[in-house]
């Protein structure tokens, strides 16, 4: 029996084709939506629900459903952004989960609070974003975190996690190591540095600022220039199925770096700190022939060869196949084993 809970309903075989980017096609068999910590805790309360898988989902604009799901899934769409306080160098906002991302960008740009304009038109919801330390740009979310407030799945009990207990890295955080399907994100707090030093170097931001005639950017500026940007790089999931950057830009030491540079002199590589060296993984998959390339409804876009896209009609085991393939050519002509950035469900 599904449990029954006030002002929350419990749903069978759901289809989630519009609820993930890809637009695959997959059923959950339960299905419920929370709007509050309180329905979260309602939810991890009941003990039927312990002995099934359970997902999860924000914006569903990183996971890859490659069949149907034989558990509880978990759609947050609570909402509210908070300034909970401000002091001489810093404002300090608490948002909830639900809240898209994008639009919690515009609203603290709207409010000139900076800090946040590089990760402009990330997709995806506010509770997904410590999961894997978001990052574009050269900012990622973890340079403007203070804490969060997440659910324990097993017991509801309500957990406070620090900065340091976050366990960021690069495109990785505690909650998809150790901690993975055990606490439930209800809400981030930010702090947003009031005299933030704008960040144009990195990719084509200032570029595309001299393009538009900006010659003293603002905060507002470089998220114009950043949305512009990622617009002419990355497919619309509205007209096309994709989760954007499929795999993570590979981290190599600094020797092997020089290595793979004298043999291949125009492979782009940035500084990662301690010696390592981040390669752009769009270049790897492009040199290797699959820019463009396309394999029945599923395929490699053709101006980003990071981003798999569908066609539709398709199913996610034909991406996950697909990106097998993109795998193994990469690691057999460069030597570098590619890591999705997705969360594949099988």
């Amino acid at each position: 029996m599904i449990p029954k809970f006030p002002d929350m309903l419990f749903k069978e075989n759901v289809s989630l084709a519009h609820f993930n980017t890809f637009g695959f096609e997959s059923d959950a068999r339960f299905f419920v939506e929370v709007a509050s910590t309180a329905d979260m805790q309602q939810v991890a309360a009941d003990l039927r629900w312990h002995h099934i898988p359970l997902l999860v989902l924000g914006g569903g604009s990183n996971i890859l459903l490659t069949g149907p799901l034989n558990g509880l899934v978990m759609k947050v769409i609570s909402k509210g952004i908070k300034l909970v306080k401000e002091d001489a160098d810093f404002h300090y906002l608490e948002v909830q989960a639900g809240e898209v991302w994008d639009d919690f960008v515009q609203y603290c740009v709207s409010k000139n609070y900076g800090g946040v304009e590089n990760l402009s038109l990330i997709p995806g919801t506010v509770g997904a974003a410590p999961m894997q330390n978001i990052g574009a740009y050269g900012a990622e979310i973890k340079q403007i975190f203070d804490h969060l407030v997440a659910v324990e799945r097993l017991t509801g009990n309500i957990r406070r996690f620090s900065f340091e207990e976050c366990q960021f890295g690069y495109r990785e955080s505690i909650f998809k190591t150790e901690l993975k399907d055990q606490y439930i994100i209800a809400s981030v707090n930010f702090k947003l540095p009031k005299n933030h030093p704008l960040s144009i170097e990195y990719g084509d931001i200032q570029k595309t600022l001299d393009t538009m005639g900006v010659t003293r950017p603002d905060i507002k500026s470089v998220r114009e220039a950043v949305i512009s940007i990622r617009r002419s790089k990355l497919p619309d999931p509205a007209q096309i199925g994709n989760s954007g950057s499929f795999f993570k830009n590979p981290v190599i030491s600094e020797a092997d770096y020089h290595d793979l540079k004298k043999q291949f002199p125009a492979v782009p590589g940035y500084p990662a700190g301690q010696g390592k060296m981040k390669i752009a993984a769009g270049w790897l998959i492009e040199k290797a022939g699959w820019k463009g390339y396309r394999e029945g409804h599923v395929g490699v876009h053709d101006r980003q060869a990071l981003v798999l896209v569908h066609y539709g009609n398709g199913q996610g085991s034909e991406i996950l196949a697909l990106s097998d393939k993109i795998s193994q050519s990469v690691l057999q002509q460069f030597g570098i084993a590619l890591v999705p950035e997705v969360n594949i469900l099988v």
